[in-house]
């Protein structure tokens, strides 16, 4: 069937906010004269993943450690570092060439529509979305379908007619089990060797136009899931 939409993912794919995040974590450790481990620092499923990191913290300094400061003091240096923060190389490319193609286009996210609406509002991008689906509207977060269904509920769409776009292999796994082809480019902290599943990998959004893109999704011989 033919393509009518394009539903993407935020963090790590439209920008990369997955760098920001941990070097937020890498300034709050050195903050308190320790270094941080990255080793399992991204998790392997969407939504807020913090309550865990602050614990690790909390655990190295010890008693003296304040949550509440050190939560104040991170996000206020995100929120610089993000401030930087331009869209992924080639993302814009093919945000232009899907408006001239007449497609749809979405994000599914995990993250609330705090972050999301906001660092695309800050880029120039928010506009050029339809349809928001953000991780506080649906009761499980990715790799549960559950953001991909409520785009594509909102687009009005069945899952052939719309091609999702992901950064992580959990992302993959959503969009396959919400029945959609997944084109993968991987941020730069996930495993390549992990995106065996994807429809097609792509090292960035620069490697190729989105109308050769779409030529070779449809050539590929995995059926959407």
């Amino acid at each position: 069937m033919t393509i009518k939409a394009l539903i993407l993912d935020f963090d790590g794919l439209l920008m990369d906010t997955e760098t920001t995040l941990l070097d937020s974590w890498r300034w709050e450790w050195r903050r308190h004269g320790l270094r941080l481990d990255p080793t399992g620092f991204f998790a392997d499923h969407g939504g807020d993943a913090n309550e865990a990191r602050y614990s690790a913290l909390e655990a190295a300094v010890g008693p003296a450690y304040d949550r509440a400061s050190s939560h104040a003091l991170r996000m206020a240096h995100r929120a610089d570092l993000n401030s930087a923060l331009e869209p992924a190389p080639g993302i814009v490319g093919w945000l232009d060439r899907a408006a001239e193609l007449g497609l749809r286009l979405a994000v599914a996210s995990s993250s609330p529509i705090t972050h999301v609406g906001a660092m695309l509002d800050r880029a120039g991008l928010l506009a050029r979305f339809e349809v928001l689906a953000t991780g506080e509207e649906v009761p499980a977060h990715k790799p549960d379908p559950a953001v991909y269904l409520l785009a594509l509920d909102r687009l009005g769409l069945a899952a052939d007619q719309a091609v999702a776009f992901e950064d992580t292999a959990h992302g993959v796994a959503a969009a396959h089990a919400a029945g959609l082809r997944c084109v993968a480019v991987p941020n730069p902290h996930a495993d390549h060797a992990r995106f065996a599943a994807a429809d097609l990998l792509l090292n960035s959004a620069a490697d190729l136009s989105l109308d050769a893109l779409l030529v070779r999704l449809g050539r590929c011989t995995n059926p959407p899931r």
